[in-house]
């Protein structure tokens, strides 16, 4: 189980690092994803940001897996309200997915670690 634990923690750190650098850069796609979405490209960089501060909480998790379940939830929280954005805007599930998908490992990983969310620090 351990291998497996590390590995979806692993698969979610590079999704959150991959995303939060492509927000932060200004990546076209990012762009046009905010204005379809109907927000500010204030709150892409915010989200940038937030992901980035979870990359860095999935690195921390690896010796402390009390900051990987707690990170894990911060990322459902806000993967759950980036499906809500797409949703109310009628995106296709397509569109959707990545935060789906996001979304789902997220609960993987604050439910491996769920026993350790009391003491974040050992």
């Amino acid at each position: 189980m351990h291998i497996l634990s590390i590995v979806i923690q692993s698969w979610l750190l590079f999704s959150m690092a991959f995303f939060s650098v492509s927000k932060l850069t200004g990546a076209k796609h990012q762009v046009d994803l905010f204005n379809s979405i109907k927000l500010p490209q204030g709150f892409r960089v915010i989200t940038g940001i937030i992901q980035l501060i979870g990359s860095i909480g999935l690195i921390i998790g690896y010796w402390y897996p009390g900051i990987a379940a707690w990170t894990g939830v911060g990322i459902c929280i806000m993967m759950l309200l980036a499906c809500l954005s797409h949703i109310k805007v009628k995106h296709s599930f397509g569109t959707m997915f990545p935060a789906v998908l996001n979304l789902a490992i997220a609960i993987a990983v604050a439910l491996l670690f769920a026993d350790e969310l009391a003491h974040p620090f050992g």
